[in-house]
């Protein structure tokens, strides 16, 4: 029984082996195929990440050198803006101080026989651009009586166009009072009086412009002959008429009736005499003018004196003439 057993067993192994043979046949495909997947998985290894990778890859130079080339463009863009913003700043900033140095003020106190009248002007353009120089009339205010009824009361002359002076102030902005000119031109009323009656006269009013806060000094306040005073008044009507800074024989003569004289101006082909002749520089164009003044032959002065012979009946034409002649030397 034993023997049989044993044998059984040895087929037994033998079966065994022959099935484990058959089982290896049977298996070769798996093998193989198994070892394709290994195959198979240890190239697709090589394509993913390692969790512990043995190198390291550097960090890719394209990336940083864009970041780098971005930062030197935004930095010049930025530079490049506030360029540009700083030169239109500074342009309107020159060009408002040009504009502003541009605008003058200035205060004229005309002094006549039966009153005094303040005008303040203000002055703009006129620079390298060649645009004719505008200029405003701001205002004006008039007292009385004349400079010339203080003879004998010089600081009431003073006090009399100390009024002027604060209405002056009110037309002229506060930082411009220091660069503006102010001055005073007193005519024939203060012609008809002696010199030192006049001196008395003008330093009480030097003394007022002085504190007056505007520019000053004291030749700015003279009379004037009566030559310059049509001269002026020819410069203001021209100027009005837009015939200056043309041919001078283009302009219109004036003749100018004041209180206390009248004044006739025209440019003259002739040389005039030093008393009655003026020359006037507008732009590149000088004009040659002849101006002269009648003393009495005034407004109020005629007037007074029409009525004066009236009364008296002591007039006649001769008479007349004879003051006209007096008027002319």
């Amino acid at each position: 029984m034993r023997r049989s057993n044993a044998r059984n067993r040895v087929a037994s192994n033998s079966s065994n082996d022959n099935n484990n043979n058959s089982t290896n046949k049977m298996m070769d495909p798996a093998m193989k195929l198994q070892l394709r997947s290994t195959t198979t998985t240890t190239t697709s290894s090589t394509t993913r990440p390692s969790l512990f990778p043995r190198h390291v890859p550097k960090p890719s130079t394209t990336t940083s050198a864009s970041k780098s080339r971005f930062a030197v463009i935004a930095t010049l863009l930025l530079t490049l803006l506030f360029l540009v913003t700083y030169k239109i700043i500074s342009s309107k900033s020159s060009s408002h101080l040009s504009s502003q140095k541009a605008v003058r003020y200035g205060v004229i106190i005309d002094g006549g026989s039966t009153g005094t009248r303040i005008h303040v002007l203000r002055s703009s353009g006129g620079g390298g651009d060649g645009k004719k120089r505008e200029v405003l009339d701001l205002g004006s205010m008039r007292v009385n009586p004349g400079l010339s009824s203080f003879a004998k009361d010089p600081e009431g002359a003073g006090r009399s166009i100390r009024e002027l002076v604060e209405f002056g102030k009110g037309k002229v902005p506060r930082e411009k009072w220091a660069h503006t000119e102010i001055r005073l031109m007193a005519t024939a009323g203060m012609r008809l009086l002696g010199l030192e009656a006049q001196g008395r006269i003008l330093e009480a009013c030097r003394t007022v412009l002085r504190s007056s806060a505007f520019k000053f000094r004291d030749d700015w306040a003279s009379v004037i002959t009566g030559s310059d005073e049509g001269m002026y008044a020819w410069v203001i009507a021209n100027y009005a008429l837009g015939t200056l800074g043309g041919d001078p024989l283009d302009t219109t003569g004036i003749i100018e009736l004041g209180g206390a004289s009248a004044q006739v101006t025209f440019v003259s082909r002739e040389t005039a005499d030093s008393g009655s002749s003026r020359i006037v520089k507008f732009g590149n164009t000088t004009y040659n003018l002849y101006s002269h003044s009648f003393l009495h032959y005034g407004l109020n002065v005629a007037h007074d004196s029409w009525r004066e012979a009236l009364v008296s009946k002591d007039f006649n034409l001769v008479q007349l003439l004879n003051l006209f002649r007096r008027g002319c030397e």
